[in-house]
């Protein structure tokens, strides 16, 4: 019977538990540069153009409660900016991979021992 440890480690070592690890870090440190980009770059020039709405002062009050709609609406617009960033983004990457696998690779010529021996098999066919 298997220990506990051991059925961890089994379990922590798959190379698709590997992979999953690899790929929440890349991506959590792919959102911090689009939450840069949007934030940084891209939020206050969409503010400049719009003169500086910001939505997420709107609220009305129904009794002791404070409705924050406008921090809702402001939610939507960030996700919709950082929804479009990424996009573009994932767009840009698949234009060079295209045009990565559109250049064609020169056939690399075999080793002269294997040339010879096509030779040497071209040849015993004809003889037979």
């Amino acid at each position: 019977m298997k220990s506990f440890l051991e059925e961890f480690k089994g379990f922590a070592m798959r190379g698709n538990v590997a992979d999953l690890a690899i790929a929440v870090v890349i991506g959590t440190a792919f959102g911090k540069i689009v939450s840069s980009l949007v934030d940084n770059i891209i939020t206050p020039v969409i503010g400049l153009i719009l003169g500086g709405v910001d939505f997420s002062g709107f609220a009305f009050v129904v009794g002791t409660a404070s409705v924050t709609y406008g921090k809702f609406i402001q939610s939507i617009v960030d996700f919709v900016i950082v929804a479009f960033v990424i996009f573009l983004v994932v767009k840009g990457i698949s234009r060079i991979k295209k045009k990565e696998e559109a250049v064609p690779t020169p056939p690399i010529e075999p080793r002269e021992e294997v040339q010879l021996l096509r030779e040497i098999r071209d040849l015993l066919k004809r003889s037979e």
